[in-house]
């Protein structure tokens, strides 16, 4: 068993192209013996955003603080606290802050090769510019 506050884990950068003010702390997995999922925080800056992107997994996210947006597909949808995503396997999304303070949400993703492709969406460094 791990237990650790989450004020005890480093924020890093997030530098995948096609993203801007993202932080991620990841919080469980592979190194803590977790043989299945990582759980991860994501902190997106007001007017940050992750990439838009797809990947072959799926993941789930919970909104814990902050206003923001969802992008599914061409749709844009509201997230608040409280507010729970299932992105399934290949969907074109990505997250955006669209209120004064940070979005921070929780992301649980599979275990998945290294090399597993993430497909950016060829627009995605216009998106929120």
């Amino acid at each position: 068993m791990k237990l650790q506050n989450l004020n005890e884990v480093p924020s890093q950068d997030v530098t995948m192209e096609g993203s801007s003010g993202c932080q991620v702390k990841w919080l469980v997995g592979q190194p803590e013996g977790a043989p299945n999922f990582a759980m991860r925080q994501f902190e997106v800056a007001p007017g940050g955003f992750t990439p838009k992107h797809s990947h072959p997994y799926e993941h789930e996210v919970y909104v814990q603080e902050g206003q923001g947006v969802v992008i599914d597909g061409d749709q844009e949808r509201p997230l608040g606290p409280g507010d729970v995503v299932y992105v399934a396997p290949n969907d074109i999304h990505q997250f955006r802050n669209a209120g004064p303070t940070p979005l921070k949400f929780l992301c649980i993703v599979p275990h998945v090769p290294k090399d597993t492709p993430v497909t950016l969406v060829p627009e995605c460094e216009a998106v929120g510019k």
